[in-house]
């Protein structure tokens, strides 16, 4: 059975870093793709970043307004897929979810908040 556990998330000062890690079990996962979605409250769910399967990394990918200060990157030897957040704003304020499209089916993991203060 294939899960996806996020980890990492918490509270910053704006200005501050974080680092979310996705860990899958029952998957291979350098295999697949994956992505890095957000939602915050009142908002819709958006993707923030995504890699692509690959052995040495595969390509990203990342929305307008994260570009150069998130960084997706994996671990393969770990099964993980990681977000590198670095001067975060309170607009980065969300609950934070990894994603893979594995086998036919679309996995999510269960979220992990990250809360900017000013």
């Amino acid at each position: 059975q294939v899960q996806l556990v996020e980890s990492g998330g918490g509270l910053v000062q704006a200005g501050g870093s974080l680092r979310l890690s996705c860990a899958a079990s029952g998957t291979i996962f350098s295999r697949y793709a994956a992505r890095w979605y957000r939602q915050a409250p009142g908002k819709q769910r958006e993707m923030v970043a995504g890699i692509s399967s690959g052995g040495s990394g595969g390509s990203t990918s990342y929305a307008e307004h994260v570009k150069g200060r998130f960084t997706i990157s994996r671990d393969n030897a770990k099964n993980t897929v990681s977000l590198q957040m670095n001067s975060l704003k309170p607009e980065d304020t969300a609950v934070y979810y990894c994603n893979s499209f594995i086998g036919g089916t679309d996995y999510w993991g269960q979220g992990t908040q990250v809360t900017v203060s000013s």
